[in-house]
């Protein structure tokens, strides 16, 4: 159950997963030069531009949270072990998203503001625990503030887009957790993040198809308490 919350990104946001327990799907096409390309260099982080202005990065990025309460997007995620799996992400704010994994993972994680339930529609079996407890839970929030509600470690700029490493101490089992959020160069939006555990273990969540005009169903963030259990 730990480390299922370390993985979930969520999220857009918020973001999140059980990425080293679900299948590996087939791989997703994703858009040339889209989320994909914006891969993390692990052994050598990008340079930084000698003029960025790191406050008003952040400050980008909160303005793009901010103007985005609702999203629809298709999602590719790479586990601590190596494996991809795929699927759907919609979000709501405030409080509200899901992962909805294709086959043949068997998971949907499901934020309903309050809680979070990962679940496993084979087996209708799920797991909860509130949303403060997850590694992204700022992103849910109604007004996103960054510097305000997180602690900003890094500002920087290469070819592959606008990093933005962040750090938070208050999550399930203690610990920091240091996610990184990258954004398009081009536009702006959020492309790809990467959410380190406190043992060390990454996880990575690519964003394409991003749907910002379609407000996903209410339904899709319902939790079910009675039937899975």
């Amino acid at each position: 159950m730990k480390r299922t919350l370390w993985s979930l990104q969520a999220a857009a946001f918020a973001a999140l997963v059980a990425g080293p327990a679900l299948s590996q799907g087939a791989p997703m096409q994703l858009p040339k030069g889209g989320p994909a390309a914006g891969a993390i260099n692990k052994a050598a982080p990008p340079p930084k531009a000698a003029s960025l202005d790191g406050g008003a990065q952040v400050q980008r990025a909160n303005a793009w949270f901010n103007a985005n309460a609702t999203m629809t997007a298709d999602f590719a995620q790479i586990g601590p072990s190596g494996k991809r799996t795929e699927g759907q992400l919609y979000v709501s704010r405030p409080g509200k998203l899901r992962f909805s994994y294709d086959n043949p993972a068997t998971t949907d994680i499901i934020a309903d503001g309050t809680s979070i339930a990962i679940r496993d529609r084979k087996t209708a079996k799920q797991e909860l625990a509130y949303i403060w407890q997850t590694p992204l839970k700022f992103l849910l929030k109604d007004k996103i503030d960054l510097a305000r509600d997180t602690k900003v470690i890094d500002v920087s700029e290469s070819p592959a887009g606008v990093a933005i490493v962040i750090e938070d101490n208050a999550t399930m089992g203690g610990g920091v957790s240091r996610i990184k959020l990258i954004f398009d160069q081009k536009n702006f939006a959020l492309k790809q993040w990467v959410v380190k555990d406190p043992q060390g273990y990454e996880t990575t969540v690519s964003l394409a198809n991003l749907d910002f005009k379609t407000k996903p169903d209410p339904d899709l963030f319902k939790i079910n308490m009675e039937r899975f259990n």
